[in-house]
């Protein structure tokens, strides 16, 4: 049954079966709110998924239900990552896709982070 009007969170995507360990991924960083790793299909020089560890399928549903503590934590864990990385002096991106006409791939609520060059501006002008 959808929450929000959102549709309902599949267990089976990738992300939560990644998060239950059952395909692998090439982890970054992980605590009780967030888990990070390598895209395998990187489109940038640094190109890291960001997942929360809660059943959300877009931002929409992430930011709608989760809890304070889990929202804190997620973000606090992107920018953490950021920093780890060293890509807080020469930049980075971040980017939430949500939904079909954003080209969401994956339901479960994700950021990307891009880096490793200058990566233009997002919507040409």
């Amino acid at each position: 049954m959808p929450v929000n009007g959102l549709p309902p969170y599949n267990s089976q995507n990738i992300f939560a079966r990644i998060l239950r360990g059952e395909i692998p991924a090439r982890k970054i960083y992980e605590d009780e709110f967030a888990f990070a790793f390598h895209d395998i299909n990187p489109q940038a020089p640094t190109h890291v998924l960001v997942i929360p560890k809660g059943a959300y399928c877009s931002f929409a549903d992430f930011s709608a239900t989760a809890t304070e503590a889990e929202i804190t934590g997620f973000i606090r864990a992107v920018g953490k990552i950021a920093r780890d990385l060293g890509l807080e002096a020469p930049g980075y991106r971040l980017l939430a896709n949500t939904g079909e006409h954003s080209g969401q791939e994956v339901a479960h609520f994700h950021i990307h982070l891009f880096a490793g060059r200058p990566l233009g501006r997002m919507i040409p002008g």
